[in-house]
């Protein structure tokens, strides 16, 4: 076959993915291998590729390209989200476009239009990844609105209440008045902003004295049901069981008394708005307060707001400011900067809210997940991350599991009457008839099936989520099916760190709840991707690229690694495109390569150079050493590391040493031992580059030889980990040093390569005997002898014991080369007297860091031997 002089990503990507998928390498059946799995972290349905799908999907794509080269049964199970809150808000906006308002429509009329915007965009995302060469089992695709999961969603539900942890209550919640929905802890954001702190003066019924409280929220005022001071504070004592004005309502309100006053803040007096603060509700419930809501779900005014009915309530609040001013009722203004909560998804400022909600009880079920985590039964890498999932879990709160929308499953509650209670849980109105038939009976109250009325509300979308690797395999609907019982538990997750609360510890509580056993035994926390400056990328910013443009531009090997080139281990990513410029140039590299030694004619009679013997030894070690390294770093997750390892292979050992010592002279054939094993090696080499760079793999593995479908690169077998001769790769270490020096003379000589140069060692040592051929040809050496004595006017240098003379003859000026040489020299030892001034300071070897010495010392003694060197050169001279 003709191989192309240049490699061409986006030819060889569309044609080996397309191979791989008519293959059906990607799926996978329970058999007698052992399974290794990988569910997809579900991206929102409607969602497109960014950068941070691009690193968190590499890595899985690596994880389950290098299980399926070492003969597990792998899986990788892809899927999307259905996002309630964002794909909800995306229709509503669509709607309004068209002049429709959700509240005019019917919840199966709004569902029919949120499932058209589904089919049009959703997808767009699995499509995507498959650009970026993504080997997920794309039969197995799901999503968390099908039939089955949404089924196992309800029957979670049932099971939950049927257990008593799951209840139903009115709760102060996060609400956010943008998605008109309640929120869970987790998702709502903090973040400090500037305004203001009103002080404002509240009269005393039936007495000219008044009482001044500081608020942040002065529209909240028109809910105030009490002024609360501290039983301690001797400045209030006298107001006991006195009533308050409140300013513009007019409405008489008790002073309290209460020991969660703190005296020393503010002024001392707190107003009580029970319906609009977690705190003031506690108090409230503790006095029997009044609770008034003065806000609409959109957080507008309602009619407690008075005439300032309708409002938004940040319109309202200036006009209330300028009431109260203009009625004598604002003491002073301050500025204030303080903690305020933002909806992670809408951005709205959330809204406390009293509310009937549907909660899961966490108390219990959070137990063992601590303790699988504690015990190492999941471990976290990096394990920092498990302080986050400790803290958060120890101080848990109920999951509040209703969301105020209509995309999602729909809880499975149906209400028979008025009362907080009058309700019945079942799977369909047919069976809730039924039951609450039951529990009317005898009550003398009639019931139709019509009049039951099911909860609108739906469940978070993390209550569907959280069975994901359950879910994917039906096993909450079917616990003992062949398909959960094979792949579950599941291997690795892979995620971003932000979602440890989400949606990592929500899964760990469902495995132990509905299988009582893990769903994973590994979590990887990629980093956030930033840029340069350190930035989160976002389209706000305008810092991230499209990833579909980057890969046509640079191929999908290129930024697979130019991804993992940048992502230390769980750290954060600082995105760099010189970085997938280099995945590009690699690639480029070991293509060049692979033309280079396809391009050399081979002969079966010519005899092998001692060279090429050597170097093939010598490559066996170091291919040997480099993957028990790889290994290392997987095992660890550190596969920034294990790709590092794989370069410096390919591009340094193998490119830049193994294929130039083994190189035929220009127009001479290269003997076929020599060329058999250096397809050996390019073989091995693709094998454990290939789950980082999967296109261009394939791509030279199938040009090296004709290969069945059964012989692809992608289910091939990965190399064997063998012994291999450390001494052998340490001298040839010092081989490269031996080489180099030769190199820096004729360099600074201006020797041409061309030009053979003879070679003398005064051997102390004859570590590099075994390897003269190689030092020979890399250097183009035409007399190599070993000497007992200096060689005069020549140039030295000193590798270890060894010290090398190469001759200069009437090549150089003596005495012009003594003289620049006693310079460098005299620059040397100054710069020796200074870093062992550093040494010898105790203050700096004590107290700096380890690897600062150890850099300090290591410069003490290249110095030591330079100076040496420079001296025997000066002598020769």
């Amino acid at each position: 076959m003709q191989i192309p002089i240049k490699y061409i990503p986006n030819e060889v990507e569309n044609k080996w993915y397309d191979y791989w998928m008519k293959n059906n390498y990607f799926h996978s059946e329970p058999d007698e291998r052992e399974p290794y799995t990988i569910v997809i972290p579900p991206p929102n349905v409607t969602g497109v590729l960014h950068m941070g799908h691009m690193l968190n999907n590499t890595i899985q794509d690596i994880l389950i390209r290098r299980a399926r080269l070492n003969g597990f049964n792998a899986c990788w199970v892809p899927g999307t989200d259905h996002a309630s809150i964002a794909t909800e808000a995306k229709v509503v906006e669509k709607l309004a476009k068209e002049g429709i308002s959700k509240s005019e429509i019917t919840r199966e009329e709004f569902l029919n239009h949120a499932w058209d915007w589904t089919h049009k965009h959703g997808g767009v995302i699995l499509e995507q990844l498959k650009k970026l060469g993504a080997s997920c089992d794309w039969e197995r695709t799901k999503f968390t609105l099908d039939d089955d999961l949404s089924e196992s969603v309800i029957d979670t539900f049932i099971d939950l209440y049927n257990k008593g942890l799951i209840y139903r209550g009115y709760r102060m919640v996060n609400w956010d008045p943008e998605a008109k929905t309640t929120l869970s802890d987790e998702e709502v954001e903090y973040v400090e902003k500037q305004g203001k702190l009103y002080y404002i003066s509240y009269k005393i019924e039936d007495s000219d004295e008044v009482v001044i409280i500081a608020t942040t929220r002065p529209e909240t005022i028109l809910g105030d049901t009490a002024i609360c001071v501290n039983p301690n504070d001797k400045r209030f004592t006298h107001l006991k069981g006195k009533q308050v004005i409140v300013p513009i309502a007019n409405r008489s309100i008790p002073i309290i008394e209460d020991e969660y006053v703190d005296m020393e803040f503010g002024t001392g007096c707190l107003k009580i708005t029970p319906a609009h603060d977690p705190n003031d509700k506690v108090i409230g419930e503790k006095h029997k307060l009044a609770v008034i809501d003065i806000f609409n779900d959109d957080a507008t005014l309602n009619s407690y707001g008075l005439h300032y009915e309708g409002q938004d309530r940040f319109e309202a609040r200036k006009a209330i400011v300028k009431e109260l001013e203009e009625k004598g009722y604002i003491d002073k203004i301050e500025n204030y900067t303080n903690k305020i909560g933002i909806s992670e998804r809408t951005k709205a400022i959330i809204e406390p809210k009293i509310s009937a909600q549907w909660f899961l009880k966490m108390e219990e079920m959070v137990k063992p997940a601590i303790k699988a985590v504690k015990n190492g039964e999941i471990k976290f890498f990096p394990k920092h991350n498990v302080n986050t999932f400790n803290h958060w879990l120890n101080h848990i709160r109920d999951w509040n599991i209703s969301r105020q929308l209509w995309w999602g499953q729909q809880i499975p509650a149906f209400f028979y009457g008025d009362g907080v209670a009058d309700f019945v849980i079942a799977k369909t109105r047919e069976e809730a008839f039924e039951k609450a038939k039951r529990t009317l009976s005898g009550s003398g109250k009639s019931l139709t099936i019509e009049e039951l009325r099911q909860e609108n509300d739906v469940l978070d979308t993390w209550f569907s989520s959280w069975l994901w690797p359950i879910s994917v395999f039906d096993g909450i609907r079917y616990p003992n099916n062949k398909e959960i019982e094979y792949y579950y538990p599941t291997n690795d997750l892979v995620t971003a760190p932000d979602i440890i609360f989400f949606w990592v510890a929500r899964m760990i509580f469902a495995g132990y709840e509905f299988r009582d056993t893990k769903p994973f035994s590994n979590v990887y926390f990629t980093g956030i991707v930033r840029d340069k400056q350190g930035r989160k990328m976002s389209k706000s910013l305008g810092n991230s690229p499209d990833p579909i443009k980057m890969m046509e531009e640079h191929g999908a090997d290129g930024v697979r690694a130019g991804l993992l080139l940048a992502a230390a281990a769980g750290n954060d990513l600082l995105f760099d495109i010189e970085l997938v410029k280099q995945g590009k140039g690699f690639a480029n590299k070991i293509w060049n390569g692979f033309r280079l030694v396809t391009s050399w004619e081979v002969s079966e009679t010519i005899k092998q150079p001692k060279s090429a013997e050597k170097a093939i030894q010598w490559y066996e070690s170091k291919f040997q050493h480099a993957l028990e390294s790889v290994e290392k770093s997987f095992e660890q997750y550190r596969l920034s590391e294990a790709l590092m390892t794989i370069y410096k292979l390919l591009w340094d050992d193998f490119s830049s040493w193994y294929l130039e010592i083994i190189k035929p002279t220009f127009g001479q054939p290269i003997d076929v031992e020599t060329f058999k094993s250096t397809v050996r090696f390019f073989e091995n080499n693709m094998k454990v580059l290939h789950p980082f760079m999967p296109f261009i793999t394939e791509e030279i593995w199938q040009f090296i030889a004709k290969r069945s479908p059964e012989e692809a690169l992608i289910v091939s077998e990965y190399p064997i980990l063998k012994k291999y001769d450390t001494k052998q790769i340490d001298e040839f270490e010092s081989v490269k040093e031996i080489v180099s020096g030769i190199r820096t003379i004729r360099k600074d000589k201006n020797i041409s390569f061309k030009n053979t140069i003879d070679l003398f060692v005064m051997n102390s040592d004859d570590f590099t005997s075994d390897f003269d051929t190689i030092i020979s040809k890399m250097g183009n050496i035409a007399e190599f002898n070993y000497v007992d004595k200096k060689v005069d006017a020549a140039m030295s240098f000193r590798v270890k014991a060894n010290e090398y003379f190469i001759p200069m003859g009437d090549s150089i000026d003596a005495e012009a080369e003594k003289v620049k040489l006693v310079e460098e020299l005299r620059y040397t030892e100054g710069f020796l007297k200074s870093v062992q001034g550093k040494l010898k300071n105790e203050r700096f070897v004590n107290n700096a860091p380890e690897q600062v010495v150890a850099v300090e010392r290591k410069k003490e003694a290249e110095a030591i031997a330079k100076i040496e060197t420079l001296k025997v050169s000066i002598a020769g001279l």
